[in-house]
């Protein structure tokens, strides 16, 4: 039996390279908010790191950044901060080809004692932007930011991880590690 998901995605940052929200782009019909939200409907309760009321998605809570501008562990802090508990999924949302299927084998992974569930690319990198975090992986996180570090890897050396390689994620979703850095990555 899998655990219960809670869903977060990261949506806070500048979009530098970007150029514009990159939250609110548009990819084959649907922004890149709506895209990775998608992904993560099966997931209650589903929270959006983000500046209050920038982003209005049915279902989605937003709350805010509690640390502005200092990255995505930050964006983590913030979503384990406002759970109750237990797993959550959580994802960037540049990431817009993450699917159901993809959550469903990273849960599939869950262990107790363990703080992390990380996918891994086609080349072995590991990927903390599209990742399952417990809650008990809050402290950690606060810790590190405290000590002005900012590395997702950072974070991963620090916790009990479970690693899941690529051929097993690949069928649920071929294109989960493609990311969306410039508006011509949307094409």
């Amino acid at each position: 039996m899998l655990p219960p998901l809670a869903a977060v995605i990261t949506a806070g940052g500048a979009s530098r390279r970007f150029g514009r929200d990159k939250a609110l782009a548009v990819l084959n019909g649907q922004t890149l908010l709506e895209r990775v939200a998608a992904s993560l409907d099966a997931c209650t309760p589903r929270l959006i790191v983000a500046a209050p009321g920038k982003y209005d998605l049915d279902g989605w809570q937003c709350v805010p950044d509690t640390r502005p501008g200092e990255g995505p562990l930050a964006g983590l802090e913030a979503g384990l901060l406002a759970l109750p508990g237990g797993w959550a999924a959580f994802a960037a949302v540049d990431l817009p080809h993450l699917t159901p299927a993809f959550w469903m084998v990273l849960a599939q992974h869950c262990q107790d004692g363990k703080q992390a569930i990380v996918g891994h690319s086609a080349d072995g990198r590991a990927q903390p932007l599209a990742a399952l975090y417990h809650a008990s992986a809050l402290s950690t996180v606060s810790g590190l930011l405290d000590a002005n570090e900012r590395r997702m890897t950072a974070l991963l050396a620090a916790l009990e991880v479970v690693n899941v390689a690529w051929p097993e994620l690949e069928s649920a979703a071929p294109r989960a590690y493609w990311n969306v850095n410039r508006v011509g990555d949307l094409g």
